[in-house]
């Protein structure tokens, strides 16, 4: 075996629904302001007693069930998120147990790029140890937006998605590119809660627990990085933009992935997008998507299927795959 096929894949976003609407009487403003700003017309949120933890066990249990498969099976779980259930120890190690897991766990933090970061190191694990992988992004940025910021909180969403991967005789990856600047790390960013900073009564009376975001920066930057990227990729690949068949974006920005699509000439139908729906759930987006797109039928066997993210670091990662393994 050289390569690996997708099992299964699975989905979980919480049953509360924030719509643009309920949002702009909160802000003061129009909903439509809303909407033609990020494309975003509800979101879900998690409720008392979801986590980040709760969200990808959900999400797992549904990958692992469409593969056939338990978490006896799984040599290696990957959890990526920017929202762990807590600082220590991993959000992994909840997903673990709750599943049964028999392998490895660990947790990838590449903020919204985590799901491409996970599942390039994912390929990458199967290489030297072909067993299955299950593959996990999961995010609760609704509880790091301050409720009084309006720029942030029209975007951020709950969710979890998934992906088992098992051993195939084909080498899916067509081409994969990661990549950061560290210099851009205050365009978003939590202030309060590490050792830079630790928690104390006068970070949370400031709010420096909340996430705060330059937006401004941060819309440039991902347009810039996720433009580089897919180009990237493509040309590692030795393929046109026009014969890609599904783009999976980050769904962070209705705007961002417009000006994505016409930078790098990916024709607009190949899009996958349900931010209107979703928002902004982080590294929960692209698996989210991606497993909404296959349950509809959309992606068949032999598509090529273009994967791309950016986070907050910046960070950013393209993967491109040659479907296999839908059932």
């Amino acid at each position: 075996m050289s390569g690996f096929d997708v099992a299964g894949w699975g989905m979980w976003v919480p049953d509360r629904v924030v719509t643009s609407a309920q949002l702009a009487e909160r802000f003061g403003v129009d909903e439509h302001w809303i909407v033609s700003r990020c494309g975003i017309r509800e979101r879900r949120a998690v409720s008392a007693g979801e986590t980040t933890a709760s969200m990808a066990v959900e999400a797992g249990r549904r990958a692992l069930g469409r593969a056939g498969l338990s978490g006896s099976d799984v040599a290696h779980l990957i959890v990526a998120t920017a929202t762990p259930e807590q600082p220590s120890p991993a959000t992994s190690a909840f997903v673990h147990e709750a599943l049964g897991i028999a392998g490895s766990a660990h947790d990838v933090n590449a903020e919204c790029a985590g799901f491409v970061y996970a599942l390039v190191t994912a390929a990458g694990l199967m290489r030297m140890d072909p067993r299955p992988v299950l593959v996990v992004g999961s995010d609760t940025h609704t509880l790091t937006a301050n409720p009084r910021d309006r720029d942030l909180s029209i975007l951020v969403g709950d969710g979890a998605g998934a992906v088992v991967l098992v051993p195939g005789p084909v080498d899916r990856v067509r081409a994969w590119n990661l990549g950061a600047d560290g210099s851009c790390k205050d365009s978003l960013k939590v202030l309060a809660g590490g050792s830079r900073m630790p928690v104390t009564e006068e970070t949370v009376r400031a709010g420096l627990h909340y996430a705060q975001i330059n937006g401004n920066e941060i819309y440039l930057n991902a347009v810039r990085y996720t433009v580089r990227t897919i180009r990237e990729t493509l040309e590692q690949a030795k393929v046109r933009p026009q014969e890609v068949d599904h783009v999976v974006p980050h769904q962070a920005n209705i705007r961002i992935i417009n000006s994505v699509l016409n930078h790098t000439g990916i024709p607009a139908e190949r899009l996958v997008a349900n931010l209107d729906r979703y928002g902004n759930t982080a590294s929960g987006s692209v698996p989210i998507a991606l497993a909404e797109a296959l349950d509809a039928g959309r992606i068949k066997d032999g598509d090529t299927v273009l994967l791309a993210g950016f986070g907050a670091g910046m960070t950013w990662g393209s993967m491109l795959l040659t479907w296999g393994g839908a059932v």
